[in-house]
Parts: structure tokens; sequence; C-alpha cells
């Protein structure tokens, strides 16, 4: 008789009583035969039911309910399904566990069991660390190995969503490696497919960091699975491309997800992967990448092994890498041709993935915006450009002609080159690059990320096989479209002084930057802008194209802020060590700011004036410029003016007629008076429009020295001009 239903107590049972709880199942005694009241399944539901409501009173009499259900009906999925119900909720892992194995076992076609198994390997999947999901991670653990696996194959089998399939299937990779030869190439070329299928935008998508981070790995260190060559460099180059968009990847794209970093971590390249970034698809955990250069070189060690190139015993640095593959060049064409192609591989992948480190790292460090988030520390960009700081070097004086102020050069100064006298030939051969360490702390490193990119290229560029090759795979990684690989790119071809190729490449540049979103144009494109334009300049400037030169200077005033003149004082040189043989040939990597761009502007004005004022030929216009640029940095140029003071001598007049517009040095105006007299040599000066009023101006002038008092010097200046409008105005009188 059945004991313990409640609402039960009429109908074709009338023996029957209500017992006290918990009398357990024994005092139901089964179903009478002669009662025909209910079926089986009718009788399994009340046991169940009956359980159900004792869970909360008493947990081992609701046990005891089912175990006695499951000895009178064993094929009964509800009753073994709410024992398993009951364990699960009371967090018994290894009773659930066993019950959990016994439904998968006796009950395989049951949607509910399929169900609970789908949450449990959802929770083997998911990156939370919270009591539910470590539970079932221990429950699923307690299964037998055969059964994990089995129950793996057949919730993937059961996945319609590919990258929730590739999901199921990778974790079934990681937890049972010998499935990785059978299932191992099929996943890898199944998630290529979906991205292809998907039309996804950048190789930094789910499918591509799938495969590339952890399904790949697991498919060439697994020596069972055979791969041809050809594959294998068809998932090296998805991986190179992967890895390099994800460390050059725009700051953009994470800003929404990038949260405030360690100051170190965002100034160190090697620490990008620190800082938050959701891959569309993933988790957060799953689109962090930990060393991505790390890994990208291991993939490239493991597949030269495999692919039986010339490997070397332990970890290389780059420049050994490189080295290793110059000497590699020099015999590759000895072998036959399957061999050549396979060292051929070996030049150009290794050589490829030395030269986009290095590029990154080196454009990185001079320009870090482009790849560090909005809670980056600001730091400087550098831009680099020919070193015009010797414009006032060069300079022969007779002072036997002119010695009315004495002045000597200091003892020991060095003489440098001008600009005008550079030997080409030493353009693009062992160029010195001038750093100030304050500026760039770390400068050793960047110029030897520099050079190592730039003999990378020269190396790949050097053979046809090599360059047909290279320039495939960069046609396929439309790596023309990378803003921050063309500002490599330039900088290299300038140090190469190939100045036409760098004017195009800017150019490029310029167009690049307009084509990109418009919201990475904020706040990056000002600046773009500015390095383009000085860079022009000192490109037409180095190819004697002097009013091209100062027609992008007169462009770049726009961009400038006046900087505060501390008290007149000329800006220091950073402390830099020259070998005597060079000649004029050095760069210069420049903050990209108005207080330093602002007097290279000077310098290249003034390099650009000096050639034309002191030629044979007579030109006054210039020899005029010259003078009022001299005055930025006075008395720096002091000897270059007494030059010009020389050459006005020489001729005997001189016509400047905005001179006082100009010209407010108290030395220079002095000197300018002296030559008026008859100690000068009574040189005519046609200094304004009004020659009354010069001839007053500098009769003030005279007296005013004579009694050593400035008061009536300072008063004929009344005009002094900011520098960016004097600039303005000598470029509109170009004589160019």
């Amino acid at each position: 008789m059945r004991s313990g239903l409640p609402g039960r107590g009429g109908g074709g049972g009338g023996g029957r009583r209500r017992s006290p709880e918990p009398e357990g199942p024994g005092a139901s005694g089964g179903r009478s035969v002669t009662c025909g009241v209910m079926s089986a399944q009718g009788d399994c539901e009340f046991l169940v039911q009956r359980a159900r409501e004792l869970v909360q009173q008493d947990l081992w009499a609701a046990k005891a309910w089912l175990i006695t259900a499951r000895s009178l009906y064993p094929a009964d999925f509800n009753i073994q399904y709410e024992m398993y119900t009951i364990e699960r909720n009371a967090e018994r892992t290894a009773t659930a566990g066993r019950l959990l194995y016994d439904m998968f076992v006796n009950f395989p076609d049951q949607p509910v069991v399929w169900r609970e198994i789908s949450i449990i390997t959802s929770a083997l999947r998911n990156d939370s660390q919270d009591k539910q999901t470590q539970f079932l991670r221990s429950l699923f653990e307690t299964l037998p190995g055969r059964v994990q696996c089995e129950m793996l194959l057949k919730v993937t089998e059961q996945c319609f969503n590919t990258l929730e399939r590739s999901e199921m299937l990778l974790l079934l990779l990681r937890r049972f490696p010998e499935t990785v030869v059978q299932h191992g190439v099929g996943l890898g070329e199944a998630l290529l497919e979906a991205e292809t299928i998907e039309e996804q935008d950048s190789p930094v998508n789910c499918f591509r960091k799938l495969f590339v981070c952890d399904v790949l790995p697991l498919i060439i260190n697994n020596h069972d699975v055979r791969l041809p060559a050809n594959l294998l460099y068809k998932y090296l180059t998805k991986a190179a491309e992967f890895y390099i968009n994800y460390v050059t990847r725009s700051t953009q794209i994470e800003n929404q997800h990038q949260g405030a970093q360690e100051t170190s971590d965002l100034m160190s390249p090697s620490k990008r992967s620190s800082q938050k970034y959701i891959i569309e698809g993933l988790t957060e955990k799953s689109s962090q990448i930990v060393d991505p250069w790390e890994r990208l070189f291991k993939i490239l060690n493991v597949v030269g092994v495999r692919c039986e190139w010339q490997m070397d015993k332990g970890r290389r640095s780059y420049s050994d890498i490189l080295h290793r593959m110059k000497d590699l060049c020099r015999y590759m064409n000895n072998f036959d041709n399957e061999a050549h192609a396979k060292y051929r591989n070996q030049v150009v992948y290794s050589t490829m993935l030395v030269f986009f480190k290095n590029a990154f790292q080196y454009v990185n460090s001079i320009q870090p915006s482009l790849f560090q988030g909005p809670n980056a520390p600001s730091q400087v960009p550098l831009v680099l450009l020919e070193d015009v700081s010797n414009v006032y070097g060069d300079v022969e004086i007779d002072r036997n002609k002119h010695i009315h102020k004495k002045r000597k050069l200091a003892e020991g100064r060095e003489k440098t080159m001008s600009s005008d006298d550079e030997d080409c030939s030493a353009k693009g051969r062992n160029r010195h690059i001038v750093v100030n360490k304050a500026e760039l702390a770390n400068s050793i490193e960047v110029l030897e990320s520099f050079k190592l990119a730039r003999e990378s290229w020269e190396l790949l560029s050097s053979l046809d096989s090599l360059d047909k090759e290279f320039t495939r795979i960069c046609l396929a990684w439309k790596t023309d479209t990378w803003l921050w690989l063309r500002i490599f790119l330039t900088d290299m071809i300038i140090y190469q002084g190939q100045y036409k190729k760098a004017i195009a490449s800017l150019h490029h540049l310029a167009a690049l930057q307009g084509s990109l979103p418009q919201p990475q144009i904020t706040g990056q494109g000002t600046l773009e802008h500015q390095r383009a334009l000085i860079q022009l300049a000192t490109c037409h400037f180095a190819l004697g194209e002097y009013r091209m030169t100062c027609e992008k200077v007169l462009d770049l005033m726009c961009y400038m802020v006046l900087p505060f003149q501390d008290g007149g004082k000329s800006q220091e040189e950073p402390s830099k060590i020259k070998p005597k043989f060079r000649k004029g040939s050095d760069l210069k990597l420049l903050p990209c700011t108005s207080k330093a761009l602002m007097p290279y502007c000077l310098h290249l004005m003034l390099a650009c004036f000096k050639l034309r004022a002191f030629t044979d030929s007579r030109d006054d216009m210039a020899l005029g410029h010259v003078i009022v640029l001299l005055q930025q940095e006075w008395p720096r140029g002091e000897n270059l003016f007494l030059k010009a003071v020389n050459k006005i001598c020489q001729q005997g007049n001189f016509q400047y007629e905005n001179f006082f517009n100009y010209v407010t040095n108290i030395d220079m105006l002095e000197e300018f008076a002296y030559l008026r007299t008859q100690e000068g040599g009574k040189i005519h000066l046609e200094l304004l429009p009004n020659q009354g009023m010069l001839i007053k101006v500098l009769e003030m002038l005279r007296e005013g020295s004579k009694r050593g008092s400035f008061s009536c010097i300072t008063s004929v200046i009344w005009c002094i001009a900011n520098v960016t409008y004097v600039l303005s105005r000598i470029c509109w009188w170009n004589p160019f």
C-alpha cells in the first residue's frame, strides 16, 4: 500500500491510511496487485514527488525514498535524475559524479542529461571562479577519463555554433592530447574557414586567436601529427600576421576596454599584452596574450625544426639571427632546388620577423601614442631629421679686415662642415643619429632596433627570390595600410639618403592618415601632419630645393606655439660624441614639440639663406634674412654675423629696408652704427625706407655707445616682432 500521499485517501484504495513522517518507503509496502489503481509511471511520479517534499525537512528520508524507488524501477530516468539533483544541490562531488556517469551510460538519449552535461562543459570553458563553477569542474573531474572524452566529443557534435564547437573541441584536445592526431588539423582548418566565411575585417578575431594561440601549438608540438612543409609555412604566416596585428593594434579599438595600467607596463612594448583588450566573441581572459613576440618566435623555431632548417641550439638574440641569415644567403645558391627553396624560406621568415619586431620596437619608442591607450602617461614623440645644428660652423673670418669687436673663437671649439658641404657619398652608410638621452632614456636599444630593422629590410631586398616572397606576404597582409610601418619606412629612407623616395613616402603617409576612420584621426592627425611637414622640409633641404623647404616651414608655423624664451639664452645642444671623419651626414631624433621644432626651423631657414647670402653674387635680401635669424640663438651665430659684416664691408653698401622691423639685438645694432663711421669704412646703409630717419637712428646708436648708456639705444627699438611673424615675412620675401 502507498503511504504519505497527501489528498489521495479515497477512490479505489479504501484500505489506505496516512502514516506519519518519516515512516520511509518501507511503510508503503508496494502497490497491491489487486488495486490496479495506478500505473507504474504514476507510482514513480509519486515516489519522486514524495522525495522532493522531504528534501527540505529530512534529506536522508528523501534519499531513502529514492533508493527504494530505484530498486523498484531501475529503468526509470526521473528517479535517477532526482537522485542526481539532490546530490548536485548538496554539492557532493563524488556521489553526483557517479550518478551523472550512470545517467550518461544508461540514458544517453535523454535531452535533460545533455543539458546538464552542457552546463558542466560550459563551466570548464568559463573563466569565472565562483563556487558553483568550481563545483561543476570538480564534478567533471570525478568522471573516468574515457567518459570525459566521450562526453566532450558528443557535446561537440551537438554544437551548431562554430565558435562554441571549436572551444569544446579545443577543450577535448587539451585534456586528451592523443586526440590531437585525429581532430587537431581539422579543427585548425575549420577555424580558418570560419574566419573566411564570417568575413572578418581584421586578423585579430576570435577564430584566428583560437587557431594561433591554442590549436596551432598543440598541432606543431605533437610529433605524431604529420604536416607538409607548405602547410607549416601557411600556419606560420597566419600566426605572424595575427601576433603582429595584435601587438600593433589601434588604441581606438581597445579604448572601450582599457583600464588604468601601471606606468611601467604601458611604457614597455613587451608588456602591452597586460593591457585589457577584448576580442569580439571571446572573454576578457581569453583575449589576453602574454608575451606575443616570444610566442611567435617559438612557433618560428618549431616550424624551423620540422622543416629541417639550419637551426642553432639555444636561445639567440635578434642580432644573432640576422647575422646567421646573412651567412646563409652567401652560400644558399650552392644547394639544389629543393634545399634552396627550404633555406630561402628560412631566410625570408626569420628575417621578416626580426624586421617587424625591431621596426615596431623603434616606432613604439619614438611615438608610443600610436599603440598606448588613453590612460597611458604622455610621452613626447620624436621625429628623425637631418642634423643642421652645424649651420653656424664653417666660418672663416679675416680679422684684419674687420676687428671692431675683436671677438675670438673659443679655443678648442670643434669645427664642423656646413650643411652645403655634405659628402653625399656618406649617406646611407653608418650615419650617426644624435639623440638626447634626456628625451629618450633607452636610446641605445632604440637605435639598435632601428639598425636591425634597417639591415633586415636590406637583406630581404638583396635577392630577387627573397624580395619576391617577402613582397607576396606583405601584399597579403596589406602592410601598405599600416601607419606605424609607414613611419618606420619613411625614417629608414631618410637615413639612406633617398630623399625623393622619402618625399613620396611622406605623401603616402598623409594619404594613409586621411583614409583612417575619423575617431583615430582625432588627437593623432595634427601630430602626424606636423611630422610630415618637418620631414618634408628636411628632405627638400637635403635635395637643395630651398624654396620648397621654406614653404614647408611656413606651413608648419601654423601649428607652432611660440615657446617661452628664458632670458634670451640659446638652447643648449645635447651632449654627443662625433667621430672626426664624419662630414655633415648626421641625423637627429628631435622631440615633435614647438619648443624643439621652432629652433630647428630657424636652422633650416638660416641654412637656406646662408647658401645664397655668401655666394660670389650679391644678394642683400638673403644676407638680411641671415642677420635676422642669427638673433634667435645669439651669440652662437656671432662668427657668422661677423662674416656677414665682412661681406657688407667688401660690398661697400647694404640695402635691407626692414632691418629695424626685425633686428633688435644690441650688439648687431652697435655694429651697424660703427659701419657708418670713418673707422668702420663709412659703409652706405639703406636700412629704412626713409634715409633721413636712418641717419638719425645711427647717430643715436653711436652716441649711446660712446656714453655707455643704452637709454637712447632702447628708444629706437620700437618693434620686437615674434618669431612666427618674422619667419612668415621672410618666407614671403623668399629669394629662391
